[in-house]
């Protein structure tokens, strides 16, 4: 069985921890967002394959939610020390570990050398000995950018700078409508079993996926076969911006707003025990709807949510 999963974020890496160790056997393939990706202090960093990559290694650091576990700032402090002297705290908002920063090396080295961003992934999937592809959703540069009374972000300035914190009028991924999958994407959607939708933001982290030119028709074309995960529980987001950012767009902030993002890609959505009284209304936009425990940090939850989301599209 090949079980390819579009991811963006934690959610997502723990959604494909979850299929990994429930379905072992299967073949698994993770397309991931990289329109949050950015250059900071000179490296490229890729937020959504790192922590995918970290998550399902066992390096991450799950409280925190993003980077490696038994990490130090040392390279922050001493960047610092430089920063608060001249004043240029432009340069030192974006945290980055010191062991964090060897992935960032090696990617900025590999890409410096002209290796696409796809072929630099799998060397490092293969340093961690991790059992599958994990491809970025495309190889050329696209960036998601809102729009907001502060001007115009990158998704890591609105994100991490201003802590999610400010209004979002508009999104609009940058160079996205010139990108091409990158190579091995759209078979690996068209060859899918099961394509999941993880519980990622839909606006910001799948929403760059299907903004790749050929993505979206893709997966429409597979829709008997998609499963999306809503990553709204009780009316919010577990984690980050999902549930403002739906509201200051002018969806619904429910299972229902996500359910009508996805009813033309996904022949199913789950949605967590809590919505089950929702079901109709998301049935009524042309979706079987599954409810299930969907929060993974509960004991036991993430083997019966992958189990659930397998066994709603087989």
């Amino acid at each position: 069985m090949r079980i390819t999963t579009l991811c963006g974020g934690v959610g997502a890496a723990r959604m494909l921890r979850a299929l990994l160790t429930e379905f072992p056997d299967a073949e698994h393939v993770a397309i991931v967002n990289t329109a949050d990706d950015d250059v900071i202090g000179g490296l490229s960093i890729s937020p959504d394959i790192d922590t995918v990559m970290y998550t399902l290694a066992g390096a991450n650091d799950d409280e925190r939610g993003w980077g490696l576990a038994g990490e130090s700032w040392q390279a922050m402090e001493w960047l610092r020390r430089y920063t608060n002297s001249s004043g240029r705290h432009d340069l030192s908002w974006f945290n980055l570990g010191d062991r964090d920063l060897g992935t960032h090396l090696y990617r900025t080295s590999r890409l410096a050398e002209g290796a696409p961003l796809s072929e630099v992934t799998a060397e490092m999937v293969a340093a961690w000995g991790l059992p599958l592809l994990l491809l970025p959703v495309t190889d050329d540069p696209i960036a998601t950018v809102l729009r907001t009374d502060r001007g115009d972000l990158a998704f890591q300035e609105y994100f991490v700078r201003e802590q999610h914190a400010v209004e979002v009028t508009g999104v609009r991924v940058e160079g996205a409508d010139s990108a091409d999958p990158a190579p091995g994407v759209l078979n690996a959607i068209e060859t899918a079993d099961v394509v999941v939708v993880a519980p990622s933001n839909p606006i910001v982290s799948i929403g760059p996926l299907l903004a790749v030119p050929g993505i979206r028709s893709a997966v429409a074309a597979r829709r008997s076969a998609v499963v999306a995960v809503s990553p709204i529980i009780g009316g919010k987001a577990l984690k980050g911006p999902a549930d403002r950012l739906l509201s200051e767009l002018g969806h619904e902030t429910s299972a229902v707003g996500v359910a009508s993002i996805y009813a033309d890609l996904a022949g199913t959505l789950v949605i967590d025990e809590i919505d089950t009284p929702l079901i109709h209304q998301v049935e009524a936009l042309g979706l079987r709807c599954v409810a299930t425990p969907t929060i993974m940090s509960q004991p036991g939850v993430s083997a019966s949510l992958a189990r659930a989301v397998i066994e709603a599209a087989l």
